[in-house]
């Protein structure tokens, strides 16, 4: 397809995804779970409403390119009054508009996630490179984003929780700011160091690609694994798969994963719209044995959405409990994992 560009100029490849909220582009663009990703808003005009540093999830863009029908010249100063072709060439991020989104996604939807590049040259030899470049998610994309050493929150808290940093977002930070002291972790740190932080609990952070990388088996999940009878965890996106992974579940590409900020999940009796950006998930016919049950679903698709288990303090779910994009249903998850490592202390 041929469109208009905006951004920065510069071929980019990437698995291409769709987002389906009708904002919350800066949260998505800045999600350390993008990575890897060219992003297609199928909301049909995007930066009406202004970019600003607030509502940056961390310190990058992480999406590789943007796709819209439409992007906002003059947006409203609601947030901020920096155009989002400004703030796309400030991240080196390129971008074309002027593409009928609404008939990607239809493709996208009924033939599965795709491989895909913006070019600015000979187009043809773009599509013969674009069918031998491994995807994204070949390569260990967590160790791209993680934490590059331990880092403690002190904030007068008496409880003390450990972050398994896979890609955590900045709301994740605040949230748990909120209740508890932190320590931030690389996502390699062994079982045995964190025993001996003295932490009271971990939560393992959401973040980008495959949760079966051996990478990712050899060090999160194996850390998970050997401290899971040791203190509460608690796990979000990518760390309810690795935890599921840990307990001896099997995780699944999904056809077009969940990105956006208007999932409905299906909890104790209710419908919760969440915010969501994961493109795996948890097989739930893989639990039998684990001890681990699924309690949450899509209510779209029926896929797994959070799981716990049967007798050990340990609660996951694919969704984004701080939210940012989007709605706070759920993010009395996070005093739920704190009553949990009260009672274990």
């Amino acid at each position: 397809m041929d469109g208009e560009p905006f951004g920065s100029h510069g071929d980019v490849f990437g698995e291409v995804i769709f987002s389906t909220g009708m904002g919350g582009y800066q949260e998505t663009m800045t999600d350390p779970a993008s990575r890897g990703h060219i992003m297609i808003m199928a909301f049909p005009t995007i930066g009406n409403g202004g970019m600003c540093d607030q509502l940056n999830q961390s310190n990058a863009v992480h999406i590789r390119g943007l796709v819209v029908r439409e992007y906002c010249k003059e947006p409203s100063k609601m947030y901020g009054d920096e155009t989002i072709d400004a703030f796309m060439k400030k991240h080196n991020v390129p971008g074309l508009s002027g593409i009928d989104t609404r008939e990607l996604v239809i493709k996208i939807r009924e033939s599965g996630t795709l491989r895909g590049k913006i070019c600015f040259g000979d187009a043809d030899k773009a599509l013969k490179d674009l069918k031998s470049t491994p995807l994204p998610s070949e390569s260990n994309l967590v160790a791209e984003v993680s934490s590059k050493g331990i880092v403690n929150m002190d904030n007068k808290k008496e409880l003390t929780v450990g972050l398994l940093d896979c890609g955590h977002k900045a709301s994740v930070i605040r949230e748990l700011s909120k209740l508890f002291n932190i320590v931030v972790l690389p996502y390699d740190t062994s079982a045995q160091k964190i025993i001996d932080l003295g932490v009271n609990g971990l939560l393992v952070s959401d973040g980008p690609g495959d949760p079966a990388h051996p990478d990712i088996k050899r060090t999160a999940v194996a850390a998970v694994n050997d401290i899971s009878s040791k203190m509460p965890i608690m796990g979000i996106g990518l760390g309810d798969q690795i935890i599921g992974s840990a307990l001896g579940a099997k995780t699944f590409k999904m056809k077009f994963g969940h990105h956006g900020c208007n999932q409905p999940v299906k909890y104790e009796g209710r419908v919760y719209i969440t915010s969501q950006n994961h493109g795996y998930a948890v097989d739930p016919k893989t639990l039998d044995g684990t001890d681990m049950i699924a309690d949450q679903f899509n209510v779209n698709d029926g896929t797994e959405e959070g799981m716990k288990h049967r007798n050990l303090p340990i609660i996951t779910m694919q969704y984004h409990p701080d939210s940012s994009p989007g709605p706070c249903d759920t993010s009395f998850m996070f005093g739920r994992f704190g009553k949990m490592m009260e009672a274990f202390k």
